[in-house]
């Protein structure tokens, strides 16, 4: 699935790609990843819209257009791609994962293709976007500005579960995936079933660095590819290359040599070392 890291990369290259441009028709191909409003409405009300900037809140990516904003989630494998004419004025044949299609005014299209047609989009008016549900609730940015120590010093004193759930909830920080709550977990040298209200102030100090350093150096090496992911230019990420304890079961650790373990914590399969973050008594 799409981090925080990744659907920041495909933001960037969008706002390169696509603002200025203005909509001429939409073509859903499969409805069921326009959550809101209804379909038909979706596209009308999309026509004639120029697309003023692409931004992300957490893992949503947020066209903003003349009127409304479009909000997206790319769930597990989704994501857009711009195709042109070619010299002789063709255009690329859709794949049978292209789902929506947003033709443009210039003669381009924006594609939305979605192998498990997970991901969902929804339209609201402009101004009205933050009172949506799937961004009402998220926690602040992985940003030293945002995402202060003390508030979340706060945060973990009212939470039991473990720390890895925590991480992942989108509550106490947003953007935060499987991956890298390992990688962050790790970097902080906590284990990932510490109860949250456990950690001592030296470990919060060190797992609120982690997350702000691990997420920009994934910004930065274009995001982490482990399946499908590619940004809007179609290039994958290099963090995978970067990764220290996230699918590396088995292999030895680059800290300390001892072998990095796997197992399930809030459902999801969890790497660590247990010798750099051994378990509380």
């Amino acid at each position: 699935m799409p981090e925080l890291p990744e659907v920041e990369n495909v933001r960037q290259g969008l706002n390169n790609l696509v603002v200025g441009e203005t909509i001429a028709k939409v073509e859903v191909r499969w409805p069921r990843i326009i959550e809101s409003p209804a379909v038909n409405e979706f596209s009308r009300r999309l026509v004639g819209q120029e697309i003023e900037a692409v931004r992300r809140r957490g893992k949503f990516l947020l066209f903003y257009f003349t009127d409304d904003v479009l909000i997206s989630h790319l769930r597990m494998e989704g994501k857009y791609q711009l195709v042109e004419p070619s010299a002789t004025g063709q255009l690329p044949r859709r794949t049978k994962h292209t789902h929506v299609i947003f033709h443009l005014e210039s003669g381009k299209k924006l594609w939305y293709l979605d192998v498990r047609k997970f991901g969902r989009m929804s339209l609201v008016a402009k101004g009205e976007e933050f009172e949506h549900k799937s961004l009402a609730k998220l926690g602040p940015e992985p940003t030293a500005e945002d995402f202060a120590l003390e508030d979340m010093q706060e945060f973990l004193t009212r939470r039991t579960k473990a720390i890895k759930g925590v991480l992942l909830d989108q509550q106490i920080v947003v953007g935060i995936g499987n991956i890298y709550a390992d990688e962050i977990l790790f970097r902080a040298q906590i284990h990932p079933v510490t109860p949250a209200n456990r950690l001592t102030e030296s470990e919060e100090i060190r797992l609120h660095e982690a997350i702000i350093e691990t997420l920009d150096e994934a910004i930065e090496n274009g995001g982490t590819t482990i399946r499908s992911y590619q940004n809007a230019f179609g290039d994958v990420g290099t963090f995978q290359e970067q990764l220290q304890v996230y699918g590396r079961d088995g292999e030895a650790c680059v800290n300390c040599g001892n072998e990095i373990e796997k197992i399930k914590v809030a459902g999801r399969g969890t790497h660590y070392c247990p010798v750099c973050q051994p378990m509380k008594e």
